[in-house]
């Protein structure tokens, strides 16, 4: 098994076609954890991020043919599966969650910095009512730019990465980062204005 830990997944996957369970093992290993990460941090539920993590190896195993190493890695072939079963749980709760970038009412005012998460409008909080924050607010963004949060601040992936995911330039990724911090930054210093009102 140590020998497949060190092989490539291209290696890895043509071992598995071949009938190698223990190949599929080692994909599974090496991807899993990403791809339940990803799930959890877009929907907030540990059990659809299982549910996700399951179907998108199940895919892999039905339908391992449909990879193209021409067109990406593995890894993002395995997200890009991850972020279909996503958008569809999304699509089954659209009353509860906002796909639409459009949807977002207006009332932050945008900043430049996401540095400024950790730093003064949280000082006041104590660690975990600063995470728990952080958490509502991620969540609160609308699935757009949850999702390039979510990929590389907290799957701390290159943009060129996320792009090839997505389908998208890497300018597009740049900007929907730059758009999600501003108002991951104005959320929280809303909900921070709210604490200070309660507590005083």
């Amino acid at each position: 098994m140590r020998e497949r830990a060190e092989c490539s997944d291209g290696d890895l996957l043509r071992r598995m076609q071949a009938g190698d369970e223990e190949a599929f093992t080692a994909i599974y290993r090496r991807h899993q954890g990403g791809i339940y990460r990803f799930a959890f941090h877009m929907t907030g539920s540990p059990e659809i991020a299982e549910e996700v993590t399951q179907e998108v190896f199940m895919t892999l195993i039905r339908h391992h043919e449909q990879f193209d190493p021409l067109k990406g890695s593995l890894q993002a072939f395995l997200f890009g599966i991850g972020r279909n079963h996503v958008l569809r749980y999304f699509e089954r709760e659209r009353d509860h969650v906002s796909l639409d970038s459009n949807d977002f009412d207006g009332s932050y005012v945008l900043s430049d910095n996401l540095e400024a998460v950790a730093a003064d409008p949280l000082s006041e909080l104590t660690r975990e009512e600063a995470a728990t924050q952080v958490w509502d607010a991620v969540m609160s963004l609308p699935a757009i730019y949850r999702e390039v949060v979510v990929l590389c601040e907290l799957q701390e992936m290159s943009y060129g990465e996320a792009a090839q995911l997505l389908a998208c330039a890497v300018g597009t990724v740049r900007s929907r980062l730059h758009r999600a911090r501003g108002l991951l930054l104005s959320k929280l210093k809303t909900l921070r204005q709210v604490s200070s009102g309660l507590n005083s």
